[in-house]
């Protein structure tokens, strides 16, 4: 290799094979391992046992905590770090565009959080029913009112309230198609909802979602930070501690690839 070639950059290629191997030798000894709804995911329902992986493995362990290629949490994480080092980029862009939107809008508090947190289930799961997974997420930690907004905003985006601003959204009849109707239990969650004394803050999320898709738009969490801390209870344990009935999602997010 000569030296012009010696000091040219690397190519982002490049970068990403060195990052993925110093992040391989970093595992060293363990194991990472993958769920079966990761391999769903993909068309399967594959997954190799313990004992085929290790053969594959000779001489590691499986791994039972931290994974190496991940951002390592904080020992007792807090809401803010679960967005600064698990949540995905795009949908956490969409989020603050939404509760920023919402804010202008001069709606209160509950609704403002209500927005920054309805697709958390998408920035930290799975699309599928996205709703109630974020809600089982948050509820221990935030109005009841925001937990069932999130829930219920699942089943109020496929049904238009023109009144309240909400048109049935042009994205879904490009992404689903016009002959796309909802599931009988999303029918059935819509008609209990519109019946429920927070429909308008579920309804608002709805309101505050669609137009919150600007890839050149740039909102930064930092604005919302006392927002969360007036609404958001945060555990002196830290999330994933405080045997809540969802801190063993908490943990999942922390530790995403441990074998049990």
């Amino acid at each position: 290799m000569g030296p012009q070639a010696a000091s040219r950059p690397r190519t982002l290629s490049e970068r990403a094979d060195e990052l993925e191997e110093r992040m391989l030798k970093e595992l060293d000894e363990k194991i990472a391992t993958k769920s079966l709804l990761f391999t769903l995911a993909d068309g399967t329902r594959e997954m190799e046992g313990g004992a085929a992986l290790m053969a594959k493995n000779p001489g590691k362990y499986f791994l039972m905590g931290h994974d190496p290629r991940l951002p390592k949490m904080p020992d007792k994480p807090t809401l803010l770090d679960f967005f600064k080092y698990r949540f995905a980029g795009m949908p956490i862009n969409h989020l603050l565009q939404s509760a920023k939107l919402a804010l202008k809008a001069g709606h209160g508090e509950k609704v403002v959080l209500a927005c920054l947190l309805h697709d958390i289930g998408v920035a930290g799961f799975i699309r599928a029913d996205h709703g109630y997974w974020g809600a089982q997420l948050i509820e221990p930690y935030v109005d009841e009112e925001v937990s069932w907004a999130v829930r219920a905003h699942q089943a109020l985006r496929f049904f238009p309230d023109e009144a309240a601003g909400y048109k049935y959204p042009d994205a879904y009849l490009k992404y689903f198609g016009p002959d796309y109707e909802p599931e009988p239990y999303i029918v059935e969650e819509y008609k209990r909802a519109r019946k429920h004394k927070y429909y308008m803050t579920a309804r608002l999320i709805c309101v505050n979602d669609i137009y919150s898709f600007d890839p050149n738009a740039v909102v930064s969490l930092d604005e919302f930070v006392d927002l969360i801390g007036r609404n958001f209870r945060q555990p002196k344990e830290g999330l994933g501690f405080d045997n809540t009935p969802s801190s063993h999602m908490w943990r999942t997010l922390m530790w995403p690839t441990r074998f049990l």
